[in-house]
């Protein structure tokens, strides 16, 4: 379907198939990062589209018991986009076919994820060097499911192998309804600096949305992406840790041009405790406390006396220990 944007004040509704998004800013898929509580934040701060921790096809296809806890969706966090990452079309449209029940709005596939033990096994951005095999993957995912399928892909594999537009044409011609770009290679994981000339060039190639990812860090730098590449969609990931406010800065600065307030110490107190508290609901507090440690590395970064507290937070293992120590930071 080809995309429809419908002006929201400063802000666009972006159509990727048959779904209408509230707004054009996106929970990037992080492992370890966006799972169901942090889900939940993001959607509190305005986010127009959540993307879940990725999901490996073959696992779900091999019923291992991990992967129901990372496909769990709350009714609050509405529209949700499940990623599968795998190489297999076959396993990988069977599993589709499988889940497509659970209430996620679009099925997205994982062509971008850098790490060796994923790229190793032919998965993730190594997918990048195997133009055939994308569009074998994205033609049976469109076949497989009514839901709309969109792709995540990087820049290219590596500095001699930029093939961004060439893999976008290919996923569009294979039925996509829309492509996230990272505009690094798979070389560069996360380091140096995003490409958004290639953003650009993918825009202008493919008439289905184009979202862009990297070195978006603030509302600022959002509208700066939206204005140089004429992307459809701003996708948030690392930005976004410890700081689930950015949705609502971005939206707001696109709304009205005027830079919101950064969040209040009570405000970041609150929502520490906040997500916390979702952690233990949802995983229990052995669990909950543990994962909780990294969040809060992330919210504190440059507070006085952070350091101290994340040595603290190491070392704890109930919630009534953090909140104690949250408070003393933020009175």
């Amino acid at each position: 379907m080809t995309q429809i944007h419908r002006k929201v004040r400063g802000f666009m509704k972006l159509q990727i198939g048959d779904v209408t998004l509230e707004n054009n800013v996106i929970l990037a898929p992080m492992a370890g990062v966006t799972d169901l509580p942090f889900r939940l934040l993001c959607k509190e701060q305005g986010a127009g589209l959540l993307c879940m921790e990725m999901v490996s096809a073959k696992a779900v296809h091999y019923n291992n018991k991990n992967t129901e806890a990372l496909m769990e969706i709350h009714p609050d966090e509405h529209p949700v986009s499940l990623q599968l990452f795998g190489s297999e079309p076959d396993i990988m449209a069977e599993t589709a076919a499988r889940i497509e029940e659970r209430p996620f709005a679009i099925l997205d596939v994982n062509m971008g994820c850098p790490v060796p033990k994923v790229v190793n096994n032919h998965e993730g951005s190594a997918l990048m060097k195997e133009p055939k095999l994308v569009e074998e993957i994205v033609t049976a995912l469109v076949k497989a499911v009514k839901k709309p399928v969109t792709v995540k892909i990087r820049k290219g594999f590596d500095d001699e192998h930029v093939n961004a537009v060439e893999i976008a044409k290919i996923i569009e011609a294979s039925g996509a309804a829309a492509i996230a770009v990272h505009g690094r290679t798979r070389e560069q994981y996360y380091s140096g600096k995003a490409d958004w000339d290639i953003i650009r060039q993918v825009k202008e190639a493919v008439s289905i949305p184009v979202i862009g990812n990297g070195d978006v860090t603030d509302a600022v730098s959002a509208k700066k992406m939206m204005d140089e590449t004429g992307c459809d969609g701003i996708m948030i990931g690392r930005a976004s840790r410890g700081n689930p406010w950015i949705f609502k800065e971005i939206t707001q600065y696109l709304d009205t041009g005027i830079l919101p307030e950064r969040p209040t110490n009570e405000e970041v107190r609150n929502t520490i405790l906040r997500h916390a508290a979702l952690q233990l609901e949802f995983k229990g507090e052995y669990t909950g406390i543990r994962e909780m440690r990294k969040h809060v590395a992330w919210y504190t970064a440059g507070y006085p006396h952070s350091a101290k507290l994340r040595r603290m937070v190491n070392e704890m293992e109930t919630f009534t220990e953090l909140e104690e120590s949250i408070c003393n930071i933020f009175q």
